[in-house]
């Protein structure tokens, strides 16, 4: 999934909604990422960003995890993607995306790239990220 927008009228309902329908990948990050298991990181899921929803946020260190289906590689979504992150860039935040496969083919590798990130956010505020 991605970082969705709101629905009018939506809010806490349809993010509740969000949680219970989430993918299988984001599911099993979830299980990674809950609980503060991943370098003693909160992150929160299906989190509200202005108008967006993230799949995953760090809001302490204003780092997002999205997990992109096939449906992100075609023309039209990638670039409504690119202009969600463009605005979310804006407001400070960082954002990482990673293939659902990559959950269960390699997560190794993606909670890496998680730690790495947010260690270089949290030791010094202006180091280029990801």
């Amino acid at each position: 999934m991605t970082i969705r927008q709101h629905h009018p009228g939506g809010g806490k309902a349809h993010v509740r909604e969000l949680r219970r329908e989430q993918t299988a990948a984001e599911k099993a990050l979830w299980e990674m990422l809950r609980g503060r298991r991943l370098g003693g990181l909160k992150f929160r899921r299906q989190f509200p960003i202005s108008p967006f929803i993230a799949d995953f946020c760090c809001f302490a260190l204003k780092l997002i995890v999205e997990l992109d289906g096939e449906v992100h590689a075609a023309a039209p979504q990638a670039a409504h993607d690119e202009n969600r992150d463009i605005y979310l860039r804006s407001l400070g935040y960082t954002i990482l995306r990673f293939p659902n496969e990559l959950v269960f083919s390699n997560p190794e590798s993606l909670l890496r790239a998680i730690s790495e990130t947010a260690e270089r956010s949290n030791s010094d505020p202006k180091a280029p990220l990801l």
